[in-house]
């Protein structure tokens, strides 16, 4: 375990992915685009939930599979060429379509997105398997801060690089060089993941009969482990940060002049926030501490939402985008840390599934959002949203580690 060659693939696979998704980033880029062809703040809603939240109708599935698998490389790169290719034909569809058949442009984009995203149910459940066969807990902790520390590098990149293209060509051709250029980008860091060295599991669960069987055995894990029940409270909660985070560049937009300088400057202050904020992820999760980024992340979602609500500057909603970066990276170290740490050997798939499914309805929270703002308005929605976060942090007080099953 803990290869150094290891290592420095998962670096370079965060990388080069935060790098090619950063330039849809659905808080910033993704609204603009959908706003645009003509979609109002529901659709808005809808595509960054499509974007975040379309893996998780397949993630039991996946692991009702993948529990049986010795090895899980040979199925996670055949789901690497499939979102390669879904996000490279979203650009080649905004070049052909564009503006001249903006609903079919639209329709080919949500596509696009559904099936990069669907796709990432299966990669999830195998990359998680793969990090837990290859990391001991501790260690696992650390690569992922300095994994999430190089992604927000490569957001900064991502930012310069989106806002260069914005400025120097005319929408929409500039949003179908975005996904175009950032595909093949994203492709190096697929690549080096896929050169990962896994061992064989030895120490496999046998599969169900049917799937009916196993969501039942799954249920019944469910049902007895209240350690899972209150991690899957808090993260699924924590998400609720989404309702509002992808309109906060749209209310921006009617506050402040955003040009294309302005977008990528945002989009580089959250970056620079998730790259910062692993400093100190790491040392806490190479500590054992995860719970306590769990709570300091959301309290952190909590604050940059106070100030959302009242911004009126560049520079604040800079802050706003700085501490969203920062959280964003805490809680998905804490999540996916203390889910590998609570179940054990045989069922980690299962295990995984189950967070991640419950959790990543919270994806959607972002339509919530939409038909807030679309019958409401902005400060309704940034309340709604602060309302969810504290009770995500009144489970993460409820959260309890485990080292049952530290390698």
């Amino acid at each position: 375990m803990d290869k150094f060659s290891n290592h420095i693939k998962n670096i370079l696979h965060g990388f080069f992915l935060a790098i090619g998704t950063t330039i849809a980033e659905p808080s910033t880029i993704l609204p603009l685009i959908v706003n645009y062809f003509g979609g109002g703040s529901m659709l808005v809603g809808f595509f960054a939930a499509l974007l975040r939240g379309g893996a998780v109708i397949v993630q039991l599935f996946a692991a009702f599979h993948a529990q049986s698998y010795q090895l899980m490389m040979p199925y996670l790169r055949k789901v690497f060429f499939i979102r390669f290719l879904s996000w490279f034909l979203i650009g080649v569809a905004i070049f052909v379509f564009g503006e001249s058949y903006p609903k079919v442009t639209l329709f080919f984009i949500g596509f696009g997105l559904f099936i990069f995203s669907f796709s990432a149910g299966f990669a999830a459940i195998y990359f998680r398997e793969i990090m837990g066969k290859v990391f001991s807990h501790k260690f696992r902790g650390k690569t992922m801060a300095y994994r999430q520390f190089f992604s927000g590098a490569g957001g900064l990149l991502s930012g310069a690089l989106a806002a260069w293209i914005l400025e120097s060509f005319e929408a929409p051709q500039s949003y179908a060089y975005l996904f175009i250029i950032s595909s093949f980008i994203m492709g190096l860091g697929y690549f080096s993941f896929a050169l990962v060295d896994e061992p064989i599991k030895e120490s496999v669960s046998k599969r169900e009969s049917s799937f009916k069987k196993f969501l039942h055995n799954s249920w019944l894990l469910l049902r007895d482990d209240k350690n899972l029940q209150f991690q899957i409270a808090t993260f699924f909660l924590a998400y609720g940060y989404l309702m509002a985070l992808p309109f906060i560049i749209l209310d921006a937009k009617e506050k402040i002049d955003l040009d294309g300088v302005a977008i990528g400057s945002l989009i580089t202050m959250q970056m620079v926030g998730a790259m910062l904020s692993n400093i100190l992820w790491g040392r806490l999760s190479g500590g054992g501490r995860d719970i306590l980024s769990a709570k300091f992340a959301i309290f952190l979602q909590i604050i940059a939402l106070f100030i959302a609500m009242n911004a009126s500057s560049l520079l604040q909603y800079s802050i706003v985008f700085f501490l969203i970066g920062a959280s964003m990276d805490g809680t998905r170290i804490a999540s996916s840390n203390l889910i590998l740490k609570i179940a054990p050997v045989q069922k980690r798939p299962v295990y995984i599934a189950l967070q991640m499914n419950i959790v990543s309805l919270g994806m959607f929270f972002s339509i919530f959002g939409g038909v807030i703002l679309n019958y409401l308005n902005y400060a309704t929605l940034y309340i709604s949203t602060i309302s969810v976060l504290f009770a995500a942090l009144f489970f993460a007080f409820k959260l309890r580690d485990s080292e049952l099953n530290s390698e």
